[in-house]
């Protein structure tokens, strides 16, 4: 099969590997019907993780090929959707909401889908099936449901996001444009998206965002503190992963409110000093994608949500290279990838 390949940072190669196989009694084999380009694939591609050839990609869908003696609940021919963490779904833990903390997960970027096929671990936790095979144009929405949708999803829960309320987002990327959908179809009242780029901001207003913030940082969150009266927000987004990201979310916030943080984090650090004078409650991390999954999947099954128009790309797997230089260098917002 072909697979992507980070050689080094920067660099993006398409290899041929064996196929993947039945390797515990809990696995399933999917062949990929959609993949596609993390902004979290782009800390390594930049420079700011180390990479060595390592294989890429965990977000995806498609239709199971094999499954292991012990999986019960999908079989071969079914349509299904995975969450970015494999995850038992029946430890205590992912009982309590939190597959992403299953004691026994496995994050599928080790596994790699940005390939033809994939092995997923522990196969009856971590998949989903569809009720049939979908329509072609609702893949690219049930391929979001796998990490950026139900991110999205999991930071606008985290932020509190509800009737009146008013909710503010940071970051314009794939993850915060669904938090923005999230955010309104929690029945949030106002949602602020922070963006720069009209491509994004009519996006975010297409998803249900009433006002847009062009401002970063402190003048950033002056800005919501003036939109709402000198409080702040209800509850915040914070879909970077910056010091700078982190902070504008937290200053945004009024006293009680919520930070839903879900950037993966890079160099954040939080002053014990402004946590303790802010009165905020902060929540968020890795998503717990697989508790939302059959949820989203409905919603996008019924067409009452299209997720998928985050994807302003589609590339055959052969152009990752390309894939990665378009959302890098800001020219897409996200790509999917067809094997």
């Amino acid at each position: 099969m072909r697979q992507v390949v980070m050689t080094k940072p920067g660099e993006i190669v398409v290899e041929k590997r064996p196929d993947p196989k039945i390797e515990e009694p809990t696995d399933a084999v999917i062949r990929l019907t959609a993949t596609c380009v993390c902004g979290s694939d782009l800390w390594p591609y930049r420079g700011v993780q180390e990479v060595h050839h390592q294989v890429m990609g965990h977000e995806y869908v498609g239709v199971v090929e094999t499954v292991g003696p012990e999986v019960e609940t999908i079989k071969a021919g079914d349509f299904v959707v995975g969450s970015f963490w494999a995850s038992d779904n029946t430890c205590e833990i992912c009982r309590a909401g939190y597959q992403s903390h299953c004691v026994h997960r496995t994050v599928m970027g080790s596994i790699g889908t940005q390939s033809e096929r994939a092995r997923v671990p522990l196969a009856d936790g971590t998949l989903v099936a569809t009720p049939g095979v979908p329509d072609a144009d609702l893949v690219p929405s049930l391929l979001a449901a796998s990490d950026v949708l139900g991110t999205g999803w999991f930071a606008a829960d985290a932020a509190q996001a509800g009737p009146g309320k008013t909710v503010a987002v940071v970051g314009d990327g794939a993850v915060g444009l669904l938090a923005v959908l999230a955010a309104k179809h929690m029945g949030a009242e106002r949602i602020i998206a922070f963006s720069r780029h009209a491509d994004r901001q009519r996006l975010a207003r297409e998803f249900g965002a009433t006002d847009i913030v062009e401002e970063r940082g402190d003048e950033g969150a002056e800005k919501i503190k003036a939109m709402t009266g000198g409080l702040g927000a209800h509850g915040v987004v914070e879909a970077v992963g910056t010091q700078e990201a982190m902070m504008q979310a937290i200053h945004a916030t009024r006293p009680g409110g919520h930070v839903g943080f879900v950037g993966v984090s890079h160099d954040v650090s939080i002053p014990g000093e402004l946590l303790f004078s802010t009165g905020i409650h902060l929540h968020g991390g890795p998503a717990p994608v697989r508790r939302y999954l059959p949820e989203l999947i409905r919603l996008i099954w019924d067409r009452e949500i299209d997720p998928g128009r985050v994807f302003d790309l589609t590339l055959p797997l052969e152009q990752a290279a390309e894939a990665y230089r378009a959302m890098d260098e800001r020219r897409a917002i996200k790509v999917l990838l067809t094997p």
